[in-house]
């Protein structure tokens, strides 16, 4: 068995502490068995599992895996006071911390999506766990979703002509970041779907008084067919993917109807991360995923550069 500590108790935490209290049976993620939880409040005991400092998770050798599910991003662009900017940086820079102090642990991690807003961090990261022999993984649930396998199915062997992926959903509260990272479960998909892209154009609107915003990127696959990714946010804004991909054989303007499946996408993740652990994934793909990763994580800081530098005076 591996003990597991999850660190931050809010809807993700709680819910790595009860899957990992009732795992599916049979599956790798069996193999784990939470210890403690870990917040910055004082908190009764959760599920019935207890509170424990970071410093006793990190020095208990019966503790081999953190799940950090803390906050992340320097939301800058959706504060709107001196007090929210501070409160967002110690969040950020106590996120990275925990990141941090497991790893060099030598503790396995489980870390929600993105793991940082910053690309050098991030394969500072990737480093220390090589470094530290330990696995680190970034949850992708959206990789997971009935309705994205079921597009990969019918994108599969067409060649992409254009395409264009648009995001709508009600406005963000304070303390989601730029769209481009709040977002990148969208650009995972497209480069999932596409392959490695690059970044030709990107621009912001912003209307602050309505609480509206729209981002709009021009990607390019690696045989320079042009892709559209527009992240659209505002009050009443239904939540919906709308895409529009011309292929050399059709035209594909719909996800795909797909069936619920039987495993919840936490679940799915915590056997994916389990079966890594436990030695059941090969380097090769643990490689793939670091590069599609930081691929990722590099297109999203390439694009928030971009909208910084047309907004600039």
């Amino acid at each position: 068995m591996l003990g597991a500590v999850v660190v931050g108790i809010g809807t993700a935490g709680w819910v790595r502490i009860r899957d990992m209290l009732a795992p599916l049976l049979g599956s790798p993620a069996a193999e784990l068995n939470v210890r403690g939880f870990i917040s910055r409040r004082s908190l009764d005991p959760q599920q019935g599992v207890s509170q424990i400092s970071v410093e006793e998770a990190v020095g208990r050798e019966d503790i081999d895996v953190a799940f950090v599910c803390t906050e992340n991003a320097l939301h800058e662009d959706n504060v709107s006071s001196s007090a929210e900017i501070t409160f967002n940086m110690v969040a950020m820079k106590k996120h990275l911390e925990n990141l941090l102090t497991f790893l060099q642990a030598g503790k396995h991690v489980c870390v929600e999506y993105p793991m940082t807003m910053n690309y050098k961090a991030a394969v500072e990261l990737w480093d220390l766990a090589q470094k530290k022999g330990v696995i680190l993984h970034e949850e992708h649930i959206e990789l997971l979703t009935e309705d994205y396998k079921e597009l990969k199915k019918e994108v599969e062997g067409k060649i992409l002509q254009d395409g264009t992926l648009h995001f709508t959903g009600g406005a963000l509260k304070p303390g989601f970041g730029f769209p481009a990272f709040s977002g990148i479960a969208r650009l995972t998909w497209l480069v999932e779907l596409f392959g490695e892209l690059s970044v030709s154009v990107a621009t912001m609107e912003e209307d602050s008084g309505n609480n509206c915003s729209k981002m709009t990127a021009t990607l390019l696959t690696s045989d320079n067919r042009p892709l559209t990714w527009i992240e659209e946010r505002g009050p009443g804004l239904p939540r919906a993917k709308n895409i529009n991909f011309h292929f050399d054989c059709c035209t594909l303007t719909q996800i795909p109807p797909a069936p619920r499946g039987s495993v919840g996408l936490f679940m799915q993740d915590l056997i994916h991360f389990s079966a890594k652990l436990v030695g059941q994934v090969s380097a090769e793909e643990l490689q793939r995923e670091r590069t599609r990763v930081l691929h990722c994580l590099q297109l999203a800081e390439r694009i928030r550069e971009l909208c910084s530098s047309e907004m600039s005076p």
